[in-house]
């Protein structure tokens, strides 16, 4: 029963403390940026007699750590942004934009030499509906400096013994272009040893390989090609042993994302099932992972356990999913609700599945 694992009170206890934590996100900082294209009000270039789109609305928020943070502020919890952008119209969007949320971002460096990341997202309107068209991306594909370095370990090393947890959100597959370089890595794992009670949660499209001392988060795909996995499948025999060869190489508490199955979540008492709740209607996944960092992350921040913090994690993803064309948001209250939903039907169930298997 769910109630063994977290109760109505319980949850409430832990939510009504996200207010009073704090939370530094390091990591990459995108600009997402929307461009809604009317059909109904394209031209033909004169010069190239090509399809000359008309933008007609312009939409722009935060995205990669910026959606963590967009998803923690939206739960009350303190955040403290760490990273770069540019010295453009871009940086200074993306900055507007986390100051609009109340991040605290003296801490965001700005590079002269380098673009803010931007994803650039045309939307194409037509019959009252929206297509996104290919996207446009602006990264840096040169290493940072030295220096540019030295500046973000410094905000790192002064914020640290701050907070109550650093989610690491490590966004560029090119090797040292983004904030989350080797030397950003190697201080990440010192500072894990010299703070062991310390929450430090990463999550890395390309270099989970590369992270030591710190509480880890995968999805099957990403865990499974680092492993050299090259067939993954969601069996319960093959999550379970993949979570086990997790567990014997970081030797930290494993999370792994399972879409709509929910997580499976491994620490040195035993893995755990926690089933996704179930959600009927369209449903859009962009977010979803960011919204099971930033809550795992704040409820751990909190003092709840690997499960309790897991529970909240899938509660969090089950409002952003059905949340089309945004990354969303999703306040205490709403989690609340969704919550008293879900242990209705799991108690009802049984689904929660716990086991010791090594």
């Amino acid at each position: 029963m769910l109630e063994q694992y977290l109760s109505q009170a319980r949850f409430n206890e832990l939510t009504s403390q996200f207010s009073q934590t704090n939370i530094a996100v390091i990591g990459d900082f995108f600009l997402d940026e929307y461009l809604v294209l009317d059909r109904k009000l394209s031209e033909v270039s004169v010069e190239t007699g090509l399809e000359a789109y008309q933008v007609t609305a312009n939409r722009k928020n935060p995205g990669a750590a910026g959606t963590v943070t967009n998803i923690l502020r939206s739960l009350d919890v303190p955040v403290i942004a760490i990273g770069f952008t540019g010295d453009d119209g871009h940086g200074s969007e993306l900055r507007r934009g986390l100051q609009e949320t109340q991040v605290n971002i003296n801490h965001m460096a700005i590079f002269a030499d380098r673009f803010t990341p931007t994803y650039t997202k045309p939307m194409l309107l037509e019959n009252g509906h929206e297509t996104e068209l290919s996207r446009l991306d602006t990264k840096n594909h040169q290493m940072l400096l030295t220096e540019q370095e030295d500046q973000i370990i410094s905000s790192l090393r002064t914020m640290a013994p701050e907070v109550k947890a650093i989610l690491v959100v490590d966004q560029v597959k090119e090797k040292n272009c983004g904030v989350i370089t080797d030397r950003v890595r190697s201080e990440l794992a010192d500072l894990a040893e010299k703070y062991p009670q310390k929450i430090i949660l990463a999550d890395s499209r390309e270099y989970m390989a590369l992270y030591r001392n710190v509480i880890v988060k995968f999805n099957v795909n990403e865990a499974s090609k680092m492993l050299g996995i090259k067939q993954p499948d969601h069996s319960q025999e093959f999550i379970d042993q993949l979570s086990q060869q997790l567990s014997e190489r970081y030797h930290k508490p494993i999370i792994l994302t399972l879409g709509d199955k929910g997580l499976q979540v491994t620490d040195p008492q035993g893995t755990t099932r926690i089933p996704a709740v179930p959600i009927t209607g369209p449903t859009d996944i962009v977010g979803a992972g960011d919204s099971v960092m930033a809550s795992i992350g704040a409820s751990l921040s909190v003092g709840a356990s690997l499960i309790e913090a897991s529970i909240i994690g899938c509660v969090t993803a089950s409002l952003i999913i059905q949340q089309i064309g945004t990354t969303g948001i999703a306040t205490r209250q709403q989690i609340k609700e969704r919550f008293a939903e879900y242990r209705e039907l799991l108690n009802s169930g049984s689904r929660v599945t716990f086991s010791n298997s090594f």
